[in-house]
């Protein structure tokens, strides 16, 4: 019995003899299609030593740029996959040599995989963040020009007082306008979306407001419908900041934590 595992990008519909795997996998790793064509389904793998891919961060971020390039190379090629996250290894075990144990578990859950591989057939991921300039949006509030009067005309200490209303009511502001937009954006996208999952941004600047950040199921059909409502969100107010990424494998919509035969470790975030 073979010591080696098997590192596991995505799964797939057998995509048939003579179909080969575009790309590269990590470090150059040649990649290959491990078939259960009883079944119907296969998996994008590489051979490996049975433990997770650790090092520097830059070393952990060039491999998750890979792996997403691998992902995404089969995704179009093949027109759908069930992407794995980083670090997704199938090692031998006492019941066999890693093959063998992945191609038992591809014909163990076929129908489940079956059913997801169809919802994500044709269509990919994309991530969508949309901020506000709180410092661009205009306020209709009588007070506010009050404010900037008397601050001409003030002392020192009286116009730090002053600057701390103005952009306590300049934020008030944006805030309320944040939430309207909020309201149509998510209403808009979830249109063209056939699924979407709140996201959360790391950092943003301290002028900027969060309006929302989403990850949305997108047909390749609907691309362009989704373009154009990102475009008029964009140009519908000087304020508004947009920011759209993709296309991606699907990772926010594979449903639960596959379990597989596997000793899987998790890059957080990705």
């Amino acid at each position: 019995m073979s010591g080696e595992a098997l590192y596991v990008y995505a799964l797939l519909a057998d995509p048939g003899a003579g179909a080969e795997p575009p790309g590269e996998g990590l470090d150059g790793a040649p990649l290959r299609l491990v078939r259960a064509a009883d079944c119907g389904l296969a998996a994008l793998v590489h051979a490996a030593p049975a433990r997770p891919y650790q090092g520097p961060d830059d070393d952990v971020r060039r491999w998750i740029r890979t792996h997403d390039e691998a992902v995404e190379g089969m995704r179009r090629a093949a027109g759908g996959v069930l992407p794995m996250t980083f670090n997704v290894l199938v090692a031998p075990g006492e019941d066999g040599d890693a093959e063998s144990r992945l191609r038992a578990w591809l014909r163990e859950s076929r129908d489940d995989l079956h059913d997801r591989l169809a919802r994500l057939r044709g269509r990919a991921e994309y991530r969508v963040e949309i901020t506000l300039d709180s410092t661009a949006v205009p306020t209709d509030d009588g007070s506010v020009q009050e404010i900037e009067e008397r601050m001409r005309n003030s002392s020192l200490g009286l116009r730090r007082l002053l600057a701390k209303q103005l952009d306590a009511k300049r934020r008030a502001a944006a805030d309320s306008f944040a939430d309207q937009l909020h309201a149509d954006a998510r209403r808009r996208l979830g249109a063209v979306a056939e699924d979407l999952a709140d996201r959360r941004r790391a950092t943003r600047r301290p002028e900027e407001i969060e309006v929302l950040s989403l990850a949305l199921l997108v047909h390749d059909d609907d691309v362009e419908n989704l373009g154009f409502i990102l475009s008029e969100l964009q140009e519908g107010h000087p304020a508004v900041q947009v920011r759209f990424l993709g296309p991606w494998p699907p990772y926010s919509f594979t449903g639960d934590q596959l379990a597989t035969p596997a000793a899987t470790s998790t890059t957080p975030g990705h």
